[in-house]
């Protein structure tokens, strides 16, 4: 018979697991407690959420929302990284930190249901930003613009050009 804290439990893990695109997955053994803070804090400030649950408990919110299973990434000590609207920049910072830390280990996760491995959620951290792709598409979309005043200006200036060597013909003679 399940305790209504577990109960509880479960119902805020399905909530985490609904509410974002998905949620990564690492170990933390042999991580200080001073780093689990740094951890927390870089990954909140790139828009995600630290947790850490029971492995069983997560499993059966698994299960009742008829997720694909994640057995073998529930083993062992697992903190869980809810991910909210873009999954990039908690990547991005799961993997600078696992790169200082190489206590922290990847295990897989669950993004835009999919279940992903350690390679998938490198490769997204590898991708731009979401402000980056929109500066270089906005880029690519003011490029024609640029480029046709400036063939629209190139005749004004030829003649402003030819006006002012003239110019200084006539007042070296």
């Amino acid at each position: 018979m399940p305790t209504s804290a577990k109960s509880e439990k479960v119902a805020e893990i399905k909530g985490k697991l609904t509410e974002g695109v998905g949620v990564v997955m690492v170990d933390y053994r042999g991580l200080s407690v001073r780093d689990m803070q740094e951890f927390r804090s870089a990954v909140r400030s790139a828009g995600g959420d630290v947790k850490v649950y029971k492995n069983t408990l997560t499993e059966i919110a698994v299960r009742e929302l008829a997720l694909p299973p994640m057995d073998e990434f529930l083993v062992g000590p697992t903190a869980f990284i809810f991910v909210g609207d873009d999954p990039v920049a908690p990547a991005k910072a799961i993997a600078d930190f696992a790169k200082e830390h190489k206590a922290l280990e990847v295990k897989g996760g669950f993004i835009q249901n999919a279940v992903v491995d350690v390679a998938a959620i490198k490769a997204i951290a590898a991708l731009p930003s979401r402000e980056e792709l929109i500066a270089k598409l906005l880029g690519t979309m003011l490029n024609p613009m640029t480029n046709t005043v400036r063939i629209l200006n190139a005749p004004v200036e030829a003649l402003a050009r030819a006006i002012n060597a003239v110019a200084q013909q006539k007042e070296a003679a």
